[in-house]
This record gives C-alpha cells, sequence and structure tokens, in this order.
C-alpha cells in the first residue's frame, strides 16, 4: 500500500480565492490528501480557521490563517483473506474486476472480514492508500448485493487521477437494472439530490439539501408489467439507481430497501407476471455491466464489458420470452 501523507501540522494562509468554501480550497492545495480524507479531518475538528474549529462549508477571507492537524496513520487492521477474485484487467496501475453480489466492498459494522478488501490485500500488495485503512485502492464502490466492474487503484497517482475523472465524469458507469411498471418515455433523466435519510439513516433519500445526482434511464425491453433498463450515472452517489428509480415510481426488481410493495404494487392483468417475475429474482436486479475510461499513465482508451451474471440471467430470460420482448 502506498505510504499515508505525513503527520504534523500544515499551515496555509488565504492569499487568493476569497470567497471560496474552505472544503473546495484545501482540496485544491493538499492534491496529497483526497476530499475524503479533508471531510474527515474537518469533521474530527483538525481543522482551524484563525485558531477556531471550521466548518467545511465556511467562506473563506484574504488573510486567514488555516492549521490543519494530521495524525499519525491508524495501522490497518483488516487481515489479508485467501478470497476468490474475478480480475479481467490488471497493470501496475490498476486492475478491474467483476464483483459478485453478495460481497460486501469494505469492511463495515457487522462485516469485519470476507469482504472484497480483505481479498485484494490477499491477492495485490501495493495498493493505494488514498481510501484510508478501511477502503485501499476502492475509487469507487458497489452495493453488496449489486454485481459487475469495479475499478480498483494500486498507487496514489493512479488513485489520484482516477478519482479526479470520476468528478469530471470522464469514466463512464452503466448498468442493467430491471425495474417495475413503465417507463412514460423511452429515455428518462432523473436530476434529483440525494442526502442521508432524516429518519432511516442507512437509506438514502431525494432531498432539496441534498448533493446533486443525475441519472440517465434507457428502456431496452417492456415486460409485461416491468423494464429492462440501461442506466448511466452522471454522479455517483450511495444507492443512486435505486433511490432514483424509487423516486419516480419504478423501484429496482427485487430491492429489499427502496423497492416498496414489490410485485404486489402491480395490479391489473399484470399481477400474476409479476409475482412470478419477482419469485425468479433472488436479489436485486442490478448489475454494473459497463466500465469505460482513459488510463491514468497512457491516457489510453479503455472499456470492459460484463454480461448479466448467472444469478440473474433465467429470470430475464423468462422475462424476456413471456413478454414477447426483442433482445437487447
Amino acid at each position: 500500500m502506498s505510504p499515508a501523507p505525513e503527520a504534523g501540522i500544515r499551515q496555509l494562509v488565504v492569499d487568493a480565492d476569497a470567497g471560496a468554501r474552505l472544503d473546495a480550497w484545501l482540496a485544491a492545495r493538499l492534491p496529497d490528501l483526497s476530499r475524503s480524507r479533508l471531510a474527515q479531518l474537518l469533521e474530527q475538528d483538525r481543522v482551524a480557521v484563525n485558531g477556531r474549529a471550521a466548518r467545511k462549508s465556511e467562506r473563506l477571507r484574504l488573510g486567514d490563517r488555516i492549521e490543519l492537524t494530521l495524525p499519525e496513520p491508524e495501522p490497518s487492521t483488516i487481515a489479508p483473506e485467501n478470497l476468490p477474485l474475478t480480475i479481467v484487467y490488471e497493470d501496475a496501475d490498476l486492475l478491474v474486476l467483476d464483483k459478485p453480489a453478495g460481497l460486501v466492498v469494505h469492511p463495515a459494522p457487522g462485516h469485519h472480514s470476507g469482504t472484497l478488501v480483505n481479498a485484494l490485500l490477499h491477492h495485490i500488495t501495493d495498493l493505494s492508500g488514498i481510501g484510508g485503512v478501511l477502503r485501499p485502492g476502492i475509487v469507487h464502490r458497489l452495493d453488496k448485493d449489486t454485481s459487475g466492474l469495479m475499478l480498483v487503484a494500486k498507487n496514489d497517482v493512479a488513485h489520484r487521477a482516477l478519482a479526479d475523472a470520476l468528478k469530471r465524469r470522464e469514466i463512464r458507469r452503466i448498468y442493467l437494472a430491471a425495474a417495475w411498471g413503465h417507463l412514460a418515455r423511452e429515455t428518462v433523466e432523473v436530476d434529483a439530490p440525494l442526502a442521508r435519510s432524516p429518519t432511516h439513516r442507512q437509506r438514502m433519500a431525494v432531498l432539496a439539501r441534498g448533493r446533486p445526482a443525475v441519472t440517465r434511464f434507457q428502456r431496452l425491453e417492456r415486460w409485461v408489467a416491468a423494464d429492462l433498463l440501461r442506466a448511466e450515472l452522471q454522479t455517483g452517489r450511495t444507492h443512486q439507481i435505486r433511490v432514483h428509480l424509487a423516486h419516480i415510481g419504478h423501484p429496482v426488481v427485487g430491492d429489499p430497501v427502496y423497492g416498496g410493495a414489490g410485485a404486489r404494487g402491480i395490479s391489473g392483468p399484470g399481477t400474476l407476471w409479476a409475482r412470478s417475475l419477482e419469485k425468479l429474482v433472488p436479489r436485486q436486479f442490478l448489475h454494473a455491466t459497463s466500465l469505460a475510461f482513459r488510463h491514468p499513465s497512457t491516457g489510453e482508451p479503455l472499456r470492459f464489458d460484463s454480461p448479466l451474471p448467472p444469478d440473474l440471467t433465467p429470470a430475464w430470460a423468462w422475462a424476456r420470452q413471456s413478454s414477447g420482448a426483442e433482445a437487447v
């Protein structure tokens, strides 16, 4: 794993960009610290402006003195585990893997072992340290029960470049999703900000105070009481596709959190069909099917594709056949 930024105190003076937010100003001047790391330091009151603890949204003035305290790096307690990984591409800077459903990406309460990070630490010895001790190398994540392609950085330089490309929307991430009901149009763009739900802290919700989130949906197949959709992320918020589809009244088939009534929400002639489909879907019908980006070192365009995995293929085949849908 690449070394973490050196611990100690850093002092800066605002000599330009008056009026900028503190978190954005720091991110522009401290490229060796990721935005998530800066956010963590701000939450821990390790950033002071003119001698007092500062808020990340604070607006700066010329002459403000900023002091940032970097603690000693926390030793990783994550044990490498010899778990199978499906690696579709690997070089000195990065790897692309095909994550199965059911695999948690990084350790969290209730999942201290058996995660993707445990497996990565066994298979790779030089993962980027930017993600912190719990998320080494992770450029973007997938939910536990979402399958498909993920991008992992193997050094800090590659990690910063890929993270920046992600923020600039230069990494294309396309998913296949089955959603209840039918979109009003063949293509739909959902632009709805997301934030942590104030009532259910494990869930995300569409809230005016949330972070911008945009997803583009295109219908690939129209089934009896559901659609097969192509979903392209324009931003990458937690649970974004699932929340956006639920928000417009077409939740992901098999989603236990945002799926609402599931097949019970389908009425009329499609009721029995919906119940049959629900029995065939073993988990949320969401798969990261395509990933495209430029290599952080060479600039070479790379694209990778992953077909629907075996656990979703029977439901897809039955839905197409029983609906008379044409192939994707």
